[in-house]
């Protein structure tokens, strides 16, 4: 059987990098591919002639994403019509990651099939891009995803570890609750999604916290506070727990976290 063509989009990213090395004969394109440009996706696409198309491409920054909301939907929203109807036209399957973001929290868990209802621009552009991709072809996986972090770029245990060290007391809030992600299982995981059905999937690693049992785990100089006592620009659900209701579930986020912790040199 002949190897799959592969091209990774947004492959230097924190995710993008661990997805290099699942795939690692794929075609790869970063910042030199601008996903919002129509013409240069098609030309991308059709040159390339891939069997699948995995996009980790996006703007995450989600406070960011209130200040710049037609960024924010011009990447993670229209820019997924195009990608899409171009590999739809090219035969490809497309791989999409979407988040947790895009529930409004009201629930204590969120199954794939459940309505959502984002309430911040982030959540808002990722819903988009859904149904942009949904619209446009049918050979698609949308794995829906939550608390990334992983080695390669700044995420919440980085955070937590430099505050750490600059402060006496860490203060986060503990009524938002999750599931982290450690982006080398969630990128392991991706072919094994691809081999399934078209559709939605909710992946996350297994275990439910909220950001200040999350911080507990990486440092001991946190306390908690509410999210009305650290006020952001975006709001956050207060819930937004993915339930996996179509594969078997990724390893505890504990144990995620330690191999993190080991391969950057913090012993817990």
């Amino acid at each position: 059987m002949a190897a799959i063509k592969t091209v990774i989009f947004g492959a230097y990213g924190m995710f993008g990098h661990d997805l290099a090395a699942v795939y690692p004969g794929a075609v790869l394109r970063g910042h030199e591919l601008d996903i919002t440009d129509e013409g240069a996706v098609a030309a991308c696409i059709r040159d390339l002639s891939p069997d699948l198309i995995v996009n980790a491409a996006a703007y995450t920054d989600v406070d960011g994403c209130e200040d710049n909301r037609n960024l924010a939907f011009a990447v993670n929203g229209e820019a997924l019509a195009h990608i899409a109807s171009a590999c739809s036209d090219a035969g490809a399957t497309l791989v999409h990651y979407s988040t947790d973001y895009v529930f409004d929290g009201s629930k204590t868990e969120y199954i794939e099939s459940d309505t959502p209802a984002p309430i911040n621009v982030y959540g808002a552009s990722k819903l988009l891009g859904e149904q942009n991709i949904a619209k446009n072809m049918d050979d698609y996986r949308i794995i829906r995803t939550s608390w990334l972090f992983g080695r390669h770029g700044k995420n919440f245990v980085e955070t937590i570890l430099h505050l750490s060290k600059q402060m006496d007391q860490v203060r986060v809030v503990n009524d938002q609750v999750g599931k982290p992600t450690y982006t080398v299982d969630l990128a392991r995981k991706t072919p094994e999604i691809v081999g399934l059905e078209p559709g939605i999937y909710h992946v996350t690693n297994d275990g439910v916290c909220s950001w200040y049992d999350f911080a507990r785990a990486i440092i001991a100089n946190v306390v908690p506070c509410s999210s009305a006592e650290f006020p952001r620009k975006a709001k956050r659900p207060a819930y937004s727990v993915l339930t996996n209701t179509k594969t078997a579930p990724l390893r505890h986020w504990s144990g995620a976290l330690s191999d993190y912790l080991n391969a950057k040199g913090e012993f817990h």
